[in-house]
């Protein structure tokens, strides 16, 4: 994973290599990584879930349009190649802080919610997600509920 990140950073970014699995370039793609799995979790990847991935990827990380789309192919790469969330979950849980925690499961939940229906898997996957970034349920609920609304507007109901 860690030689995957340096390349494209150093080739997109011309940030200096990764030397540990504390960068901030392995943060990016964990963070990515978790995206790609809630776009992946129903097994259906809709262009509108990839859209919101993107663009949050380019609002996060102040990347632009191709650069995103290599970080979002990278992450894509790691997910297939990874056992588990672990990984990615753990880098994240060790360096944000409990709001830009909520953050990703706010983001996570409008990748879910951008093509209008979640199902068992996707909660299943969210529900783990909080669990592994410590994030309590109240506030993964408000999470899901402000994502909900801003994908399906305030009266929307799941």
């Amino acid at each position: 994973m860690l030689d995957s990140i340096r390349d494209f950073f150093e080739r997109f970014i011309g940030a200096r290599p990764v030397d540990n699995a504390h960068s901030g370039d392995a943060i990016a793609l964990a963070t990515t990584a978790l995206l790609v799995e809630a776009m992946r979790a129903d097994a259906r990847i809709d262009d509108r879930e990839r859209a919101v991935v993107l663009a949050a990827v380019s609002s996060r990380f102040g990347i632009d349009g191709s650069r995103a789309t290599e970080l979002l192919a990278l992450a894509e790469r790691e997910v297939r190649e990874a056992n588990d969330h672990y990984q990615f979950t753990s880098l994240i849980d060790r360096h944000f802080d409990q709001p830009a925690k909520i953050r990703v499961l706010e983001t996570m939940w409008q990748v879910i919610w951008a093509d209008g229906r979640i199902d068992a898997h996707e909660r299943h996957l969210m529900r783990r997600i909080t669990d592994l970034l410590h994030v309590t349920h109240g506030d993964a609920v408000a999470a899901q509920a402000r994502a909900r609304e801003a994908a399906l507007g305030p009266r929307a109901t799941d």
